[in-house]
């Protein structure tokens, strides 16, 4: 409790430990809490669009050296399985969330960063111009804390976040389920198949093997008696290139990995002065395959307003006003875009707009374009 840090950051996914290793690099004293411990999967797709790459290379991370899936084809099938195939102008590579985020936390505890694992943040309050945050474990004191801490936590509870508050609609309440699979699938192509009430990604990552996840209304679980493997046999293999994928793929896990209550509903990125990235700060639906990046940038940005505080230049509050300016110039089309585009996909309406994609080139490069960011 007696020493202080300049930053700490609740939540160790990509967002939370790129954030430490910038700011260690910096010289900061940064302190971060993860209530797993590594290395550990998630729900993630685990397709990285390239403009993180040099981001990464720059973070640590030696991703030239670890033979990755470049990927640049999409594929879309209709409920119905209707395949549209398009070129991703930028594209991305695969890699497991397992293999990445472990590699990242090895990093930053070499810089110095002081990681706590198997660690839930139970409050985060400030006042006198500091935060003190409350753990399980032990309570800590930093200058800024960032909430790094995805797409639903029992913070977002606890504070009443806004995005909590709303009513179940088209954007909210979904499920995620995700597997690691062994399956022909092209390296070089990411492929989405849409089923009643959702869609399901899947694309190569390291070692021969797939990131097979999916996104479905909680409603479809209900209907399925709660069952993950009855709704896959009565609502997504109605598909039949997910009927294929769950017939003949070898599954890696015992069990699949879930989460519950994904909403995709507008987030603050600030809230008691605390600043928010990742999941926590806007969360772009799956198709668009760019949550991973964007939390990456979002850290970035943070830092270099974080940076310009804790040297003096800017108070907290031109602070707090500079980062939610970035976020939004950088970030809030390309979440509404996904959000629009999200309407369209595992509904009657999905065929009518895939046909639109394909009969415009232009149309699919730009949305596809719209939903990407540059390198950063």
């Amino acid at each position: 409790m007696n020493e202080l840090f300049d930053i700490g950051i609740v939540g160790g996914g990509l967002g939370g430990l790129t954030l430490a290793i910038q700011a260690a690099q910096q010289g900061f004293k940064v302190v971060l809490f993860e209530k797993e411990q590594y290395p550990f999967h998630k729900v993630c797709g685990e397709y990285i669009s390239f403009e993180s790459w040099d981001f990464l290379e720059r973070c640590g991370i030696p991703l030239s050296k670890w033979d990755l899936p470049s990927i640049n084809q999409l594929s879309i099938s209709t409920i119905q399985g209707k395949s549209h195939n398009y070129d991703l102008p930028l594209g991305g590579f695969g890699i497991s969330r397992y293999k990445l985020d472990n590699a990242l936390y090895e990093i930053a505890l070499e810089l110095g960063v002081i990681i706590h694992t198997r660690t839930k943040v139970s409050d985060v309050q400030f006042s006198d111009d500091c935060f003190v945050i409350e753990s399980d474990r032990l309570i800590t004191k930093a200058k800024l804390v960032v909430g790094s801490f995805g797409k639903r936590s029992n913070l977002d509870v606890k504070w009443k976040r806004s995005f909590i508050q709303q009513k179940p609609s088209k954007i909210n309440h979904f499920i995620g389920v995700k597997y690691h699979i062994k399956y022909d699938h092209p390296l070089d192509q990411i492929a989405l198949h849409n089923f009643p009430g959702g869609y399901c990604g899947i694309s190569a990552i390291e070692d021969g093997n797939c990131c097979l996840c999916y996104l479905t209304r909680s409603s479809n679980l209900a209907a399925a008696g709660n069952s993950i493997k009855q709704m896959e046999k009565d609502i997504l293999a109605t598909n039949p290139h997910l009927a294929h994928i769950f017939l003949n793929a070898e599954f890696l896990y015992d069990q699949p990995l879930t989460i519950s209550q994904i909403s995709f509903d507008k987030k603050e990125q600030v809230q008691h002065h605390m600043l928010y990235v990742g999941d926590a700060a806007g969360l772009i639906t799956p198709l668009c395959g760019n949550g991973m990046s964007m939390a990456m940038h979002a850290g970035k940005l943070a830092l270099a307003q974080m940076s310009r505080f804790l040297n003096g230049d800017i108070d907290r509050s031109t602070m707090e006003l500079n980062y939610v300016k970035t976020w939004k110039k950088h970030f809030a089309f390309r979440t509404a875009t996904g959000r629009i585009v999200q309407q369209f996909f595992g509904g009657n309406s999905t065929d009518l707009f895939l046909s639109l994609m394909s009969q415009s080139n232009y149309f699919s490069r730009r949305l596809i374009q719209e939903t990407h960011g540059q390198p950063f």
